[in-house]
């Protein structure tokens, strides 16, 4: 993006001088439907961001516009309202958050444009929610830390867009650095950077540019199963507060009986939280073939026994399987859709990208788009 073109399109609009903050997507290498439950997840930024020019008002107004929607909106800090346009409520809800918790701040224009891609699973959303809270606290000297703004971010996400996500995105977009991937404790909140060293090697993502209707609906049934799982064993176990506190053993003593499906879908989760673990100490290694084995691993688990892939992603990853110069893949994010993640020799992404093309076209007559990605810095002012 370039910065002097957003801010002339600022000032068009609001005949003022903005400051700039950019706030990254993300990708996550390993951990899917981990956060929820405690666990682990390893998420890391990418160059790819929503960027918002913003000034204060001297009024208690909120003045938004949307370069790709080319849509206003109005409100107000005394009543903020749930808008009937979806982009502006991540920004209205983060204003929300921030004066449900007590702090006083102006009014404020925000200009809003990006490239993160929209509705693939880079968290757009999170980088919309994390930029509009790190100006508004940098506006107006609120001092808010870090970690208060993904969580600040986070709260708006579920209030205002309906959307009862972990930590994960929002945590990612704020604390990302360039060459590192984090590992997240999402039960302590804890965290350190691991150097990512792709060494002769890139991270392409492949966009199925498919959203299954189930995906929302899934999602909320598989978040209960693993409740259902918890309190299960919880009985006899007292202890026991997630699935990160829950053995292979306690699912076959306690759970299997009862429910297989609650099983299955309670076994994945164990599976996963074990294989961030592994996976971190083989980043730290730098054996990124160890790392790609245990994503396909992933991926076989998230589409036969959490069944939240489709057959688009299972497609994508099953030809990249025996592909050469590909170590490892998977499909990435909630499911049914959005994009798998890829590690691919880097002289061999421009023949497996016109390969994979082909033939996605050739058999649900759909364009799979990929995009190659590096890791980047987290929200950050660029004056």
């Amino acid at each position: 993006m370039d910065i002097q073109t957003l801010k002339s399109s600022f000032r068009k609009i609001f005949q003022t001088e903005p400051v700039l903050v950019k706030s990254p997507g993300r990708i996550n290498i390993i951990g899917e439907h981990t956060d929820y439950n405690n666990g682990f997840v390893m998420p890391a930024a990418i160059n790819k961001a929503i960027y918002v020019a913003v000034s204060q008002r001297d009024d208690q107004e909120i003045h938004l516009y949307a370069e790709s929607y080319q849509q206003k909106h109005v409100a107000s800090i005394d009543q903020i309202e749930k808008s009937d346009k979806s982009w502006a409520n991540y920004i209205l809800g983060v204003a929300d958050q921030i004066k449900k918790r007590g702090f006083e701040f102006s009014g404020f224009n925000l200009y809003l444009d990006g490239n993160v891609p929209l509705g693939a699973g880079l968290s757009s959303s999170a980088a919309l929610e994390c930029a509009t809270a790190f100006a508004i606290n940098h506006l107006n000297n609120l001092g808010i830390s870090q970690m208060d703004l993904a969580l600040i971010s986070q709260k708006a996400e579920h209030e205002f867009a309906g959307v009862n996500c972990g930590i994960m995105d929002q945590f990612a977009s704020v604390f990302g650095k360039k060459d590192q991937a984090m590992m997240l404790d999402c039960r302590s909140m804890k965290y350190e950077y691991i150097p990512l060293k792709l060494d002769g090697y890139r991270l392409v993502l492949l966009n199925t540019n498919v959203k299954h209707s189930l995906a929302d609906s899934a999602y909320n049934e598989r978040r209960s199963q693993c409740e259902q799982g918890v309190a299960w064993i919880k009985e006899y176990e007292p202890e026991v507060n997630s699935l990160r506190d829950v053995s292979l053993e306690m699912l076959e003593k306690y759970v299997k009986a009862k429910d297989m499906e609650v099983y299955r879908k309670c076994t994945f989760v164990v599976q996963e939280i074990a294989r961030v673990i592994k996976a971190a100490d083989q980043l730290a290694n730098g054996d990124l073939t160890a790392l790609g084995k245990l994503m396909f691993a992933t991926h076989e688990g998230l589409s036969k026994d959490y069944e939240v892939s489709c057959k688009e992603l299972d497609f994508l990853v099953d030809f990249v399987r025996d592909f050469d110069g590909v170590i490892g893949a998977r499909m990435m994010g909630g499911g049914f859709g959005g994009c798998t993640i890829n590690i691919v020799k880097d002289e061999q992404i421009e023949t497996l990208i016109d390969k994979i093309t082909i033939a996605y076209q050739n058999t649900f007559n759909l364009n799979v788009e990929a995009y190659v990605v590096e890791t980047g810095d987290g929200s950050s002012l660029l004056g």
